[in-house]
């Protein structure tokens, strides 16, 4: 455990950081999975729902530094290569 005041702080700054990113990975992946279920059960429509709502969760991700933006950038294109192709 930290002895200084300010490593204290920091300590429970992280504490608190790491959960918010955790909720933000979180968020991504349970879109990205609705949008898998949806593509598999053959629902163009909800799929393209769900495509919409996993680019946004990746792009708030990307901004707030949880992911970087060219893993953002790799994850939409695959998904909607996916997409496209079950098109």
């Amino acid at each position: 455990m930290a002895n200084i005041k300010s490593a204290e702080k920091r300590a429970r700054t992280i504490k608190v950081r790491t959960a918010r990113n955790r909720a933000y990975k979180s968020a991504v992946k349970s879109a990205a999975k609705k949008f898998e279920a949806a593509l598999s059960a053959g629902d163009i429509e909800q799929a393209r729902e769900a495509f919409i709502k996993v680019e946004k969760q990746l792009d708030k991700a990307a901004n707030k530094g949880v992911i970087h933006k060219n893993t953002a950038a790799r994850k939409k294109s695959k998904l909607a290569k996916k997409l496209n192709k079950a098109m």
